[in-house]
Parts: structure tokens; C-alpha cells; sequence
């Protein structure tokens, strides 16, 4: 039997995990003429390959057991038909691959070869980034790829996905030492040659948008325009004033905010050429050829007539601020030559100016920056309205409650969310043409599946639609909430009016169990904020200065998100008290890089911190005061009337049978948590299913029998310890 039709099931193996590895019973790969860790095909929606290993026992013979992204790239869900076949891997010549901003130009081609080595894969597969260990004598050190990769794309790089864009040979490949991985700067899919591309590294041309529709953006493109006049137009004036007329821009600010659209529309309305760069498919290069890239724009750019504008985007990839490779040395002489040409200045874009090489930026070269910040409400109103004016809207539109839903979405955000919103309107109306239009609904689910580009890498946390209405009793700690995290964000105006600078930040507290994370969750739901959550022990590093890196990215995420709330979860494990922990310093330097980011000399904006844990006394005093998590706020253990509430609310897709007295259960359930009270009602179903599969009720017997099992969590040594403390602490 050469295949064979197996049933997808999703493997519960972390260590097979998005490795590119698939579970067979051994029958199967007997029967499919596989041994261990051979390749193979798999046929659902579409055609993937993987490697095959050997299932545990106990397996049935005729699963496929696959991860999420096997079923991705397979286009199935779990309980799918999949076929499996022996296929034949060749060695790859050059692959090319697509990922997000941040991995191309974090991630060098190497330690992408790297990453890759061991798997098997073909055109069109998404892979992760994690080494495939599984498998025997793979050849890279997978020690060594992953802490190149948390150094290069920091905390979150587990969860980073690719797509192979081409191979050369086509079909099923591996990597090997001689094969060229590179970047491809782009979205679509492209052929490799099979010979050394010719084409410059460039961005294809490109629609230019008019300076008047820069929404938001329209200051810094009045500034950047009359540098660009002077530098051309009156260049003996500058020199009679004792300046050069040469001009070298940096242009920052967060990915998608439109950097490289304003330079497009500012040279194109000083009626200069553009000639454009893309810094990391240079950089994906090998050195000599990357250089000739470079020195060839330039070129083009020098010999160009009439006024020029060089634009290198994402300068950060060529030009890293962390040991710079020789390449951006020769970059720096090819870049200075430039500036210093007449009639042809140089704009640089980064969305992370402090990761760009310092010497790019001292007087002569790249001196001048423009920064680009995040549009507010009425900035993606007005965004909104220019990207849909020349959609049919209907009546029901009303574009600013859409801004309002889309905190910290910038203008490539909004270019997604309409573009979402059109397919939903052409997938209703694809049975009607007449007159078809985008309704408010289309735009409302459409941020159903549009992330802002700020939280690509950051856990989002799902609201689930709750709100701090549907959190019942706790009035003490839902005001405490709202005034020190939703006040802030929500009427900034009233604090400046009267004065003060509102608080930075908030610690909640509790035993555990009674509902810290429930209501982050209905905080985040009322405020519609961007959440970024973050656990205790997320940030540790053992290598030196990395704890500290990951500190910052998150905050330079909070603040390309904001409005955002940053949910450190166990405070305690991150930020211990000082001095007596003995992992060498790495708390001690995590502490103190948590207080330079929440009261340092730039501070944060729209960006409010929120600490949980069950142990407050082992956070470190300097965080707890005033100006850091300033707010202290108890969470305490739920009494009888909020255990009603609680049961009520885990009871409520349960049919209870007449005999059962929420009120009474819950004046009986003294010592038990709101997450002991869900467990309750999870364990009586589940008694009820015990006695028959049919059963159609959960019975006040049923209840009883699950008391059984479902003990109280709260100790009361730690309940009587979280009270002092809360009474020693209250304002």
C-alpha cells in the first residue's frame, strides 16, 4: 500500500509541537514502507509535507496525530480526512521566505537556515521558528538556535510563524549547509531563479498618496516638504547662512503608521524622483552582493536629473545598533556619499530608532528626524473616511464608533479592517449584486479577525464580550479600577484641566482563585483597551542584558499599542524584593529596569500597568510607590451573596432540577473561591453524566456528591495575613 486515509486528530505533545512532525501507529508506517522520521505527504484542502514518527501505544491505527500548524497548512480541522503518502525529499538549492517585519529584520539569514535545518517543507508551508529536536542527528545545535533567536526577536519568538514563499528545487525540500535562505520582502509568493537575480532589491512602484489625504500625518509632511524646498530650491541661501544644502532624514515611529507612504507623497509633491530601497532584502544578502545593492541605488540616484530622493525603509535591518556586521560600515560611507550629493537627499524610515546604528545619525549624516506618532480617535475617523470615500456606505455607518473600537490601530490597521469589511459585504451580497454596501456590521466583525500590527507578538487577552457589569458585588474594587485604569486613558483632558498626572498604575491583590484575572478581563472589555499580558517569569533571562531587552520591547509595545493596559501576572516572580534572590542579579536587573520604564525621564503615555499576585509582601517596595503601582486594590475572598452570584453565573447553560437552592449552596460554600464555585458546578455535571450519559439535569444529589470532591482552596493562615496586609495598606 503506497497511502492511505487517516483521521486528523491534534497531538497533545508539546515537545512534537509546531516541529514539523507528524504520529503514525507503527502498523501504518510498516504498511506505507516508512521507517521512523521519513517524509511524508499529507493531502487535505491542500498538500503539505511532514516528517513521520512512530505514535505511542495505545494510539488507533487509523489517526494522523498533527499539530495547529499542520492543520493550517493542510486547510482541515481536527476530525478531517487526510491522506498520507511516502514522498521523496530533495536537497534544497536556495529557499525564500515570507514573516513578519520584526523576524526579517531581526533574524538573520543564518540563524533562519538554522531554525529550518532538520525539517521538511514546500511551497506555501507556514513553519515556526522552534529547531526541530525531536528527530535524531539534526544538524544545527538547537541550544544555540534558540538563544539566537529570543536574542534577535526577544520573549515571543516561540510563537513566530513563516511561509515559504519558494523553493529551488520545487516540491518536498530540506535544508542543508549549502543552502541560500533569505528573506523575501513582500506578501505574494514568487519563483526562485535558479540563477543569480539581476533586478535591484527594490520595492515595486507604488500608488502615491496625495499630501492632503496624510491624515494625522499632514505637519510632519508640511516639515519634511520645506526641507526638501530649501535643500533644492535655495540651496546658496543656506550656504550664505552657513549651512550645507545637504539634507539626511530619519522618519520614525510604529510599523504600519504610514513612514514610507509620507516620504512617496512628499517627494512626489516637491516634484522629486524617487528611487527606493528596501533595507532588509539587502541585508538578507551576502555581504559583497548586499553592498552592490546599495552602492547601485545610489548610483541610480546620483545619476539621476532634476531633484532625487533616496528612500531606504526599515534602515534598522541593514544598520543594527547591536554589533554591527562590516556591511554597515560600507553602508554608512555608501549612505554619507549620498547625503553629501547635490540635489539628492536621503530619508531613512524605523520603526525602532534606538535599535538603528548610533553613527547613522551624528551631525552631516542622518541629522534630522521626524516622528510619526499614533492617530487618536478623531485621526482614524478622518482615516477612515478616506479610505472608505470611494466604497458604497450604507446609512447605518458611523465611522467614529469604529475608531473608538480600534485603540491603538494605525493607518495599515484601518487598510486591513476595510479591506475586511469588503469581503464580508461582497461575501453577502454575492447572490444579490444590486446595489451592494458595507453595513456598520461589516466593519464591527471585521475586528473580529484584524489585530493591530503593535500586538502581532504579544498575547492578546480574549474579553470574551465581559464587562465590569457582568462582575457582581466587588463596588469597592470596580471603582478602585476604573478610576486609576479606565479614568486615565478615557479622560486625560479632566486630569490635565485640574493639574495632576494620573496614575501610572495599579497592583491587585488577593488569595487565589477569587477572580484577579476575571476582572482584567471585564477591564479590558469596558475600556476596549489593548492588553498585553505578560507572566512573572516571562522576562527572565539568564543572559546578561536580555531581561532588561525584554523589559523595553514590552513597553515600546504598550506604548505602539496604546491606549494599552500591560498585565504583569505574579508580580512577585518578576519583581522580588532586591537583593535577596539568587538567580546572579537577574531579578534585581528586571526590577530595575521595570522602574526606569514606568517613572524615567520619557514617560509613559496612554499606557497604564496593572500587577497581580497573591503574595504582595514579596514585591519589591520601590515598585509600590507613589508614581509606579501606586494603587493598591484587594481582591477579597467571595462572601455568601457574591457566591450566589457566582454559581448563578457557572450554572447558567446548566439545567439545575427543582431541588437544588443556589442561595442556600451558597451560604454553605464558606472557604470556597469563585474558581472552587465554577469547579463545583463543573464536577456535579459531570456526577450526573457519570450515572448516565443522559442524563438531562444536575440534581441537589449531584451537588452533594461533587462537595465531595471539590474541597475549599482558601487557606485561612493566607486569607488572615492578605487582610492585615490590607488593612496596613489601606489609603
Amino acid at each position: 500500500m503506497s497511502s492511505t486515509t487517516l483521521t486528523a486528530r491534534v497531538s497533545t505533545s508539546a515537545k512534537d509541537a509546531r516541529r514539523g512532525v507528524v504520529r503514525l501507529h507503527p502498523e501504518v508506517l510498516d504498511a506505507l514502507g516508512l521507517r521512523p522520521w521519513n517524509a511524508v505527504q499529507l493531502t487535505g484542502a491542500r498538500m503539505t509535507v511532514a516528517l513521520a514518527a512512530a505514535a505511542a501505544p495505545g494510539t488507533p491505527t487509523g489517526v494522523v496525530l498533527l499539530d495547529d500548524v499542520a492543520l493550517m497548512n493542510l486547510g482541515l480541522t481536527e476530525g478531517a480526512e487526510v491522506g498520507v503518502a511516502p514522498v521523496q525529499v530533495s536537497a534544497a538549492k536556495r529557499v525564500v521566505v515570507a514573516g513578519s517585519r520584526i523576524a526579517r529584520a531581526t533574524v538573520a539569514p543564518e540563524t533562519l537556515r538554522l531554525a529550518l535545518t532538520g525539517k521538511v517543507f514546500s511551497t506555501g508551508d507556514t513553519v515556526s521558528l522552534l529547531p526541530q529536536d525531536v528527530a535524531p542527528a539534526t544538524a544545527a545545535n538547537p541550544g544555540e538556535v534558540r538563544r539566537k533567536l529570543s536574542t534577535a526577536i526577544g520573549l515571543t519568538w516561540t510563537n513566530e510563524l513563516i511561509t515559504i514563499a519558494a523553493t529551488d528545487p520545487a516540491g518536498a525540500v530540506a535544508v542543508q549547509p549549502s543552502t541560500v535562505v533569505e528573506w523575501r520582502d513582500g506578501t505574494s509568493p514568487a519563483p526562485v531563479p535558479t540563477a543569480p537575480a539581476e533586478a535591484p532589491a527594490e520595492h515595486p512602484p507604488e500608488a502615491v498618496v496625495p499630501v492632503a489625504d496624510l491624515v494625522g500625518s499632514r505637519d510632519a509632511a508640511k516639515r519634511l516638504g520645506e526641507w526638501l524646498r530649501l535643500a533644492f530650491d535655495q540651496p546658496e541661501l543656506l550656504r550664505r547662512l552657513g549651512a550645507e544644502p545637504h539634507l539626511g532624514v530619519l522618519l520614525s515611529g510604529p510599523s504600519g503608521v504610514g513612514k514610507a507612504t509620507l516620504a512617496r507623497a512628499v517627494a512626489a509633491d516637491v516634484g522629486a524622483e524617487l528611487v527606493e530601497l528596501a533595507a532588509p532584502s539587502v541585508a538578507a544578502l551576502e555581504a559583497a552582493t548586499a553592498a552592490q545593492r546599495l552602492h547601485d541605488a545610489i548610483g541610480r540616484a546620483t545619476r539621476a536629473q532634476g531633484n532625487r530622493v533616496l528612500l531606504l525603509t526599515d534602515v534598522e535591518a541593514l544598520l543594527p545598533a547591536g554589533d554591527p556586521p562590516p556591511l554597515a560600515t560600507v553602508a554608512l560611507d555608501a549612505i554619507r556619499g549620498a547625503v553629501g550629493a547635490d540635489g539628492l537627499a536621503v530619508v531613512v524610515t524605523s520603526s525602532q530608532p534606538q535599535s538603528v546604528d548610533p553613527r547613522l545619525r551624528e551631525p552631516g549624516l542622518v541629522d534630522r528626524e521626524l516622528t510619526l506618532g499614533l492617530p487618536d480617535d478623531t485621526t482614524r475617523t478622518d482615516l477612515l473616511r478616506v479610505l472608505l470615500r470611494g466604497a458604497p456606505l450604507a446609512d447605518d455607518v458611523q465611522l467614529s464608533e469604529v475608531a473608538e473600537r480600534t485603540p491603538g490601530f494605525v493607518v495599515a490597521d484601518l487598510v486591513a479592517l476595510c479591506r475586511e469589511a469588503a469581503v464580508g459585504a461582497a461575501l453577502r451580497h454575492q447572490d444579490d449584486t444590486t446595489d451592494p454596501r458595507i453595513r456598520q456590521q461589516d466593519l464591527l466583525d471585521a475586528l473580529a479577525s484584524v489585530r493591530p500590527i503593535s500586538m502581532s507578538t504579544s498575547d492578546n487577552l480574549q474579553t470574551g464580550g465581559l464587562t465590569l457589569d457582568d462582575v457582581g458585588d466587588m463596588a469597592e474594587v470596580k471603582q478602585s479600577l476604573t478610576e486609576t485604569v479606565l479614568w486615565p486613558l478615557q479622560y486625560p483632558d479632566s486630569f490635565t484641566r485640574l493639574g495632576v498626572e494620573p496614575p501610572r498604575g495599579v497592583l491587585l491583590y488577593g488569595p487565589p482563585g477569587c477572580g484577579k484575572t476575571f476582572l482584567v478581563r471585564a477591564l479590558a472589555g469596558t475600556g476596549r483597551l489593548n492588553v498585553l499580558v505578560v507572566k512573572g517569569a516571562e522576562l527572565m533571562d539568564k543572559w546578561v542584558g536580555e531581561s532588561e531587552r525584554a523589559v523595553r520591547e514590552l513597553f515600546l509595545r504598550a506604548a505602539n499599542a496604546a491606549p494599552a493596559l500591560v498585565f504583569l501576572d505574579e508580580v512577585d516572580a518578576l519583581a522580588p524584593r532586591r537583593g535577596q534572590s539568587s538567580d546572579s542579579g537577574v531579578a534585581d536587573r528586571v526590577v530595575a529596569a521595570l522602574l526606569t520604564e514606568l517613572d524615567g525621564v520619557e514617560p509613559l503615555r496612554d499606557v497604564v500597568v496593572l500587577g497581580a499576585t497573591n503574595r504582595p509582601e514579596l514585591v519589591d517596595p520601590a515598585l509600590l510607590r507613589p508614581g509606579r503601582l501606586e494603587r493598591l486594590v484587594y481582591v477579597p475572598p467571595p462572601d455568601a451573596a457574591a457566591r450566589e452570584a457566582i454559581l448563578r453565573a457557572a450554572a447558567k447553560n446548566t439545567p439545575l432540577a427543582s431541588d437544588v437552592d443556589i442561595a442556600a449552596l451558597a451560604a454553605e460554600l464558606d472557604g470556597y473561591s469563585a474558581a472552587d464555585c465554577a469547579a463545583l458546578v463543573r464536577e456535579a455535571a459531570l456526577t450526573a453524566m457519570r450515572e448516565s450519559l443522559s442524563a438531562a439535569e444536575v440534581s441537589a444529589a449531584h451537588l452533594a456528591t461533587a462537595r465531595e470532591a471539590v474541597r475549599p482552596s482558601l487557606d485561612p493562615a493566607q486569607l488572615a495575613a492578605l487582610e492585615s496586609y490590607a488593612q496596613s495598606h489601606r489609603p
